[in-house]
C-alpha cells in the first residue's frame, strides 16, 4: 500500500485542523443541551426571580420547556384581586432563564380572569 491514488486527494495538516474545528462545533449544539440547572429548579428560579421583578407573588407556572439557551417557563400571577375571586384579573408572562436558572427576559403575553376558561379556536 505503498503507492497512493493520484486521483484522490492528499490531506494536509491545514485539512485535518478544519476537520477538527468543524467536528468541535459539532459537539458544541449537545453540550449546550446539558443544563446546570434541572426542570424543578428552574420552574422555581423563574417564579422567584418574576415575583422579585414584579412585586407580586406567582399564582403559578403553568408550562416548563427546555430551549438552545436555557428554560422557557409560563408564569401566572395575580394582578388584580377582586371579590369574588373568579372575578380576580390573572396574566401570564413568558419568562425565558439561561442554563444557569438565571433570568434571561420576561414578557406579558395574556391578561384574563380567573374564572374565563380557555375555548379552542
Amino acid at each position: 500500500m505503498a503507492s497512493s491514488d493520484p486521483d484522490r486527494p492528499r490531506r494536509t495538516a491545514a485539512h485535518a485542523d478544519d476537520e477538527q474545528q468543524l467536528e468541535r462545533r459539532r459537539r458544541k449544539p449537545a453540550s449546550r443541551r446539558t443544563r446546570s440547572v434541572g426542570a424543578a429548579s428552574a420552574m422555581r428560579a423563574a417564579a422567584s426571580q418574576l415575583a422579585t421583578l414584579l412585586g407580586r407573588s406567582p399564582e403559578s407556572v403553568s408550562s416548563l420547556k427546555p430551549t438552545d439557551e436555557g428554560w422557557e417557563a409560563q408564569v401566572e400571577v395575580v394582578e388584580l384581586e377582586r371579590i369574588p375571586d373568579t372575578t380576580s384579573v390573572l396574566a401570564s408572562y413568558k419568562v425565558a432563564l439561561d442554563e444557569e436558572g438565571e433570568l434571561i427576559s420576561f414578557e406579558r403575553t395574556r391578561r384574563y380572569t380567573r374564572g374565563m376558561i380557555d375555548r379552542p379556536s
